[in-house]
């Protein structure tokens, strides 16, 4: 079992290697403009959970994510080929809605602000 800082590292190139293939080698529609937040791999490396968002927000979380499953196959031999493990994790994708969350937060907090002032 890799250790957790070898798990990290893992977690952070497969970020890596799978943000530039979404980027640059995939032309399904459904999943431009989808970016990686995060990526968490179970000790065993048998699955990595990947979390996305998109640019447009929630509206396009279940169109990117069914393009995702579609080509999680091709991407899966496509990060094997780029970052060395003896076996390759299975890729769950899940949508993140962290980013979304943010900008509501700031949306927030800039009102109150500007009602402070006023």
């Amino acid at each position: 079992m890799p250790s957790g800082i070898r798990i990290k590292r893992i977690e952070e190139r497969i970020q890596l290697e799978l943000s530039e293939l979404l980027l640059r080698e995939v032309n399904d529609p459904r999943v431009r403009q989808v970016f990686v937040t995060d990526v968490k791999v179970d000790r065993e490396l048998s699955y990595a959970n990947v979390y996305v968002s998109a640019v447009e927000g929630a509206s396009r979380a279940e169109e990117a994510l069914a393009g995702l499953n579609s080509a999680s196959g091709f991407l899966r031999r496509a990060l094997s080929a780029r970052v060395e493990l003896r076996s390759f994790p299975r890729l769950r994708f899940h949508w993140d809605p962290t980013p979304e969350n943010a900008d509501h937060i700031e949306k927030i907090l800039a009102d109150l602000k500007n009602k402070r002032t006023e």
